[in-house]
């Protein structure tokens, strides 16, 4: 379970930014979009807003990196840079590390984790245990030094062993880890359950989608929610077959063919299907169906609603985070509310996953089930940085008489007071100016 994730100088994001999955105190609608792990409790979903630029896919993108540090660093190279990417839009901040901590639930234990670095190295490096009583530290690591505690579950001779190997360039947790350190192992079984989506470009996702066929169960509720959708499918058949060199281009040089030979040599192709009805020449049933490429005939939001069924209903079956930048691309807005829906409900999730997206779908804001802790915006300071804000931090000001503070209501039209421009993070356009054009020689 998720609880918080922080950020500071990564790409358009200056100072430290904080996404939090802790429900807000005295918000009462929705309860069941609160999700408890013993005495925590976390938000099953997150929405964000945000004009374009204003940094939603960089905040998406970070938790992203730290998914990917953790669990290719130790495998690299002494000689592999790190995705330093730091704001660049003020003095100084060249210089600066970036920072990525998150906190999460495993077992009722709290962990927080973090590390801040540059391109060359791990300047920091942090790891925290809750249990019962006050959060203890696990390990620290400043530059080259690293500090565990005794509290650090796993072998002392094989914790040793993973200080001596830990490169400047490489995490610890992730040494840790690839050594069978207990706790690092514990942790990265964690990370497993996160999976980090674009929702313009889907084509990957659907290797998860196409891994999932060969079981059963997963194979008829994949089935069963493409159908549900009503895209106009009777089925889908996934065919996959060893790879053969006869299918090889003729006419690559010999020497090119012997290295793809090897390549593939253990791998499997598949085939994705879309099944359909025949009709009649009176436009009746006839009982037959006919099939052809998923990729070549079917519509871009089809492909992507079977790209995305199999890590939908992987993290709906098996609980975890599930990111996703332009949830609404290529989709029909019921389409994408039914997704968001899924994640809402007790019913069909009922392992506790979470969904964390962006979206410019302002729809979801009148339609959706979102309680205001739930929806995020994101926009630029004055310097360009990216600020992150959620509605339930939103207070109004009354008279000067009674100089009250509101908060905002839970029936408020929040698409109509998001369009006006109440919330921020909308676009602020100029007017635009006639074009120039010249008529013979001279401009009008």
């Amino acid at each position: 379970m998720l609880i918080e994730f922080k950020v500071a100088n990564y790409r358009s994001i200056g100072e430290e930014q904080i996404l939090s999955l802790i429900p807000a105190s005295q918000q009462k609608e929705y309860l069941d979009n609160i999700i408890s792990y013993g005495k925590h409790n976390a938000l099953n979903a997150l929405a964000i807003y945000g004009a374009n630029g204003s940094g939603k896919s960089n905040l998406l993108l970070a938790l992203s990196l730290l998914d990917k540090l953790v669990h290719l660093s130790a495998r690299s190279s002494s000689t592999t840079k790190l995705p330093f990417d730091p704001f660049l839009l003020r003095e100084g901040w060249e210089s600066k590390p970036t920072k990525f901590e998150i906190t999460f639930i495993i077992n009722e234990d709290k962990y927080r984790y973090g590390l801040e670095f540059h391109k060359e190295e791990v300047a920091s490096e942090w790891l925290y245990r809750k249990s019962i009583g006050r959060e203890v530290p696990l390990f620290l690591r400043k530059g080259d030094t690293i500090d565990p505690s005794s509290g650090l579950k796993g072998n002392t001779k094989v914790i040793d062993a993973a200080i001596e190997a830990t490169r400047p360039n490489a995490l610890f947790l992730s040494t840790c880890d690839m050594l069978n350190v207990e706790e690092a192992k514990t942790i990265f079984q964690w990370f497993k359950h996160f999976n980090n989506i674009d929702g313009i470009d889907t084509e990957d996702e659907e290797i998860r989608t196409v891994s999932m066929w060969d079981n059963e169960l997963d194979r008829e509720n994949i089935t069963e929610y493409l159908l549900r959708l009503n895209l106009g499918l009777v089925g889908v058949d996934i065919s996959k077959k060893d790879f053969d060199e006869a299918d090889l281009p003729k006419n690559i040089n010999e020497s090119t063919r012997n290295i793809l030979i090897k390549k593939l040599s253990d791998s499997q192709s598949y085939s994705v299907q879309a099944l359909h009805k025949i009709y009649s020449s009176d436009g009746k049933e006839t009982g037959k169906n006919i099939a052809w490429n998923f990729d070549e005939r079917e519509s871009k939001g089809t492909n992507k609603a079977f790209h995305l069924s199999g890590p939908i209903l992987w993290a709906l079956k098996n609980g975890g985070v599930l990111i996703i930048d332009e949830i609404e691309a290529k989709m029909h807005p019921l389409l994408t509310l039914d997704t968001i829906n899924m994640f809402l409900n007790k019913e069909t999730n009922p392992n506790n996953a979470q969904l964390i997206f962006a979206t410019h779908d302002t729809n979801l804001l009148s339609y959706s089930d979102l309680r205001r802790d739930q929806i995020y915006f994101t926009e630029k300071n004055k310097w360009e940085s990216t600020e992150i804000f959620s509605l339930s931090d939103f207070v109004y000001l009354g008279d000067s008489k009674t100089s009250r503070i509101e908060k905002e209501r839970p029936d408020t039209d929040k698409e109509k007071r998001y369009f006006e421009g109440r919330y921020g993070a909308v676009p602020f356009l100029s007017p635009f100016k006639p074009l120039k054009s010249k008529n013979n020689g001279k401009k009008r």
